[in-house]
Parts: structure tokens; C-alpha cells; sequence
């Protein structure tokens, strides 16, 4: 079976991000889910309240398990959260999944701002970012990585020339954090050169786990057999259909429609 998608990444209580929405997409897009769980959260839609780490041996021995018996054909990486688990997690994939394509997701803070990446593991994390098949910053990680000032389109293309250079393969730069009524990213490393794909705002509070939702998108069309390129159009195609169903839970940032593909039509 192609779509087998190891996801290592925190876990969020409220399920609106995180490992939980990690498996909804993958499942939604018709592959095989896994998990190595980096951290545990507690949150809602208003935010994080606390976060518990899980010891990296500990997600050494999910990752070894999981890939040792069902295998996977692309791993993608949300929270990592500390150095230890960037380091293990680098180390497993060298060791047991070197031509397995990896989806980068640098989650450093959640969406109500809370810090998901202890300051002492950015080291760590652009190491790993060398062995990337695709990144997907969203504009505040992309400063963090390049260290620049992010104002407009322009300089997402710089940023993603930039990121290109710390050895990620493909870079997919989000610029959901720029105002107005279309929302472009940037796609840089294919042979079609540097693309800007765009699609219409749509109005909503309701957009927690939009870069969990697409990273693992993507992850799941490489994991199925598609370039990078078609694999983030349909990922992006999917994020905005689930945002446009969501279903409007909650106080503060709702959870997406993850389930829209498999809903019978009306």
C-alpha cells in the first residue's frame, strides 16, 4: 500500500492540531497514518496551558517500531519541541529511513502564540532542515530561520531562495500572515523554478491546525506517488475546502472540517 505517513509531532488535547490533525488529513486523503508523539499539550481553542514533554528515547521507540513493521513511504514532522528529539529524530531517519522523503513542518508556536520550540533547539532543527525534502514555514518560522523581515511578497521569494540554501529540497513559504484578500505562498526547488500560488481569504476564526492540515497533506500525495508541486496544490486544495466546512467549535480558534472528503455528498 502506497500513502503510509509516519507523523512525529506533539499532540493537541482540543484535536484541532497536531497529531490529531496530522491523522485526519492523511486518513481524509486516502493513506496510512502513524505516529511517534513528541509531546503532549494541553489545549483548547483558545490555547496552550501546558505542554509535557515525552522523553526522546521514547520517541525513539515509536519511530524504530513503527517503521521496522508497517514501513512508511514519507515522514513528516511537526512539534519537535526540544533539541534531544531533533537529534533523535535525525538520527533515526539516517539510520533507518534514508530515502524516505521528509515533510518539515518547523512548528515553533501555536496559534494563539504560545512557544512550542524551546529556544535552545533552533540549532538543531536547521540540521534537520538539511535533510528536508520539502519545508513549509509560515512567515513568522521563516524570519526565525533567515533571519529577516517578511512584508510582502518579495521577500517571501528571498526567504525562500535563502531556505534553499540550508539544503531543504523543496520550500513551500506561507504567507497566510500577510494582509489581504488573496493568500499566496511561495514554492521554490522544482524545475519549474520559483511558483506563487495564490487562492482567495476565506473570513473565518475557525483555522486552527491549517499548517499541520497542510504539511501532512503534502505528505500524503508524496507518500502516494506525486512530485512535491502537485502534491502541495492538492494539499492546499484540501486545506481550503476544510476550512470553508468547518464545523465552528469552540471559543476561540475552531478546528477545520477535516472530514470533508468523506462526507456523502447532500
Amino acid at each position: 500500500m502506497k500513502g503510509r505517513v509516519l507523523v512525529v509531532a506533539g499532540s493537541d488535547s482540543g484535536g484541532g492540531a497536531g497529531i490529531q490533525a496530522d491523522i485526519k488529513t492523511v486518513m481524509a486523503l486516502g493513506g496510512y497514518a502513524m505516529t511517534a508523539v513528541t509531546a503532549l499539550t494541553a489545549q483548547d481553542t483558545l490555547g496552550v496551558h501546558e505542554i509535557m514533554a515525552v522523553p526522546a528515547a521514547f520517541v525513539r521507540r515509536q519511530m524504530t517500531l513503527a517503521l521496522a513493521d508497517i514501513g512508511a513511504d514519507c515522514v513528516k514532522t511537526g512539534m519537535l519541541h526540544d533539541a534531544a528529539v531533533i537529534e533523535t529524530v535525525r538520527e533515526i531517519l539516517a539510520a533507518e529511513a534514508a530515502d524516505l522523503p521528509l515533510i518539515l513542518d518547523p512548528v515553533m508556536t501555536a496559534k494563539g502564540g504560545a512557544g512550542l520550540l524551546q529556544s535552545r533547539a533552533l540549532d538543531a532543527l536547521k540540521r534537520l532542515i538539511a535533510r528536508a525534502t520539502v519545508l513549509t514555514p509560515n512567515l513568522p518560522e521563516a524570519e526565525i530561520l533567515t533571519a529577516m523581515t517578511i512584508g510582502d511578497l518579495d521577500a517571501m521569494k528571498r526567504a525562500a531562495e535563502i531556505l534553499l540554501t540550508s539544503g531543504a529540497r523543496h520550500v513551500l513559504v506561507k504567507g497566510g500572515h500577510l494582509p489581504g484578500p488573496i493568500v499566496r505562498d511561495v514554492y521554490a526547488g522544482g524545475a519549474e523554478g520559483m511558483i506563487v500560488l495564490e487562492s482567495e481569504r476565506i473570513a473565518t476564526r475557525h483555522s486552527h491546525g491549517t499548517g499541520c492540515t497542510l504539511a501532512s497533506g503534502i505528505a500524503t500525495g508524496i507518500a502516494q506517488g506525486l512530485d512535491p508541486l502537485p502534491a502541495i496544490r492538492r494539499a492546499r486544495a484540501y486545506l481550503l475546502e476544510a476550512l470553508r466546512q468547518a464545523p465552528g467549535l469552540g471559543r476561540g480558534h475552531g478546528p477545520l472540517g477535516h472530514g470533508h472528503t468523506l462526507t456523502a455528498p447532500r
